[in-house]
């Protein structure tokens, strides 16, 4: 390829790096980062990668400085740029699953909804958003933009706050408690939208997505192999799941099959002892980097 296809790729800086450059090396995509540089080195020729902000990540998409990039959905809500979305990626530095925005109150707080903030102040990263939110319930309510550390802010600073989680377990460690959910966000791959017109590089952009989905869906999933009698047969398919149906081939062995299915990870511990009980041998457990349907 050209120079002029070479894809401009933004990863997220911070909390979302690792588990970003960890899903594409399942992706297929080896990426190093040096602490001491913004541009991360990649085994693809054709892309050139840049450690963004998340917070800052859907504006230099907008204005073509990325062709493309990973941030979250909060993110492009709050900054309201035009994107183009590609792929909505359900993975977050805890878990695969999405984050939540909520607004949290200390314990004792005589808070139970959004509309007794009247006149109070909140404390945020998440301004633009939770002055919509806060419009949206006919609510007044002062802002204040939050630089890191908010769940320490109330009372004294603040007499709420809207933060994102997973869990919850950092705002009950500060004895919090959540009222309402804001915005529940993920990670999205998003695209400059005159990039996206270019047919070289969307096509780039469909084959990332198509391995990264492929990363996502094997995540918490391996593959089991094993041998088994014929004889044996229908009391090992017994044993595993009812929707996981396995590939099923003949060995030289008239009397003897081989099984490979894809099963979740955490039943793995208690189906492979019942499977040996059944007549299976030779089972072995492998791990997992894509699933492609």
């Amino acid at each position: 390829m050209s120079n002029q296809s070479i894809l401009k790729l933004g990863i997220p800086k911070g909390s979302l790096e690792n588990a970003t450059i960890d899903l594409f090396r399942r992706a297929g995509f080896q990426i190093t980062v040096n602490s001491r540089s913004y541009f991360p080195a990649i085994d693809d020729p054709n892309i050139e990668c840049m450690l963004i902000r998340a917070q800052e990540m859907a504006r230099y998409v907008e204005d073509g400085v990325l062709d493309a990039g990973l941030t979250g959905l909060d993110w492009i809500a709050e900054t309201g740029a035009t994107v183009e979305p590609i792929a909505d990626l359900i993975y977050a530095k805890q878990s695969f699953g999405r984050v939540r925005w909520v607004l949290a109150v200390p314990e004792n707080s005589p808070v139970v909804s959004v509309k007794d903030l009247e006149g109070k102040i909140i404390a945020t990263e998440l301004v633009e958003t939770t002055k919509r939110y806060l419009a949206q319930h006919g609510v007044s309510a002062k802002l204040e933009f939050s630089w890191g550390a908010t769940e320490v802010k109330p009372p004294v600073l603040a007499d709420a706050i809207v933060e994102v989680t997973e869990t919850g377990s950092s705002l009950r460690a500060n004895n919090l408690r959540i009222v309402e959910t804001v915005l529940e966000s993920n990670t999205q791959l998003i695209a400059n939208k005159t990039s996206w017109e270019d047919a070289e590089k969307r096509q780039q952009l469909l084959d990332i997505k198509m391995l990264l989905d492929g990363a996502i869906a094997a995540m918490g999933k391996v593959g089991l192999m094993m041998n088994t009698p014929k004889a044996c047969l229908q009391d090992v398919l017994r044993v595993l799941p009812a929707l996981k149906t396995p590939t099923i081939s003949n060995l030289a062995d008239d009397n003897w099959l081989a099984l490979n299915t894809i099963l979740d990870e955490s039943t793995v511990r208690t189906i492979i002892p019942r499977l040996k009980a059944a007549g299976a041998t030779g089972i072995v457990e492998y791990p997992l980097n894509k699933i492609v349907n």
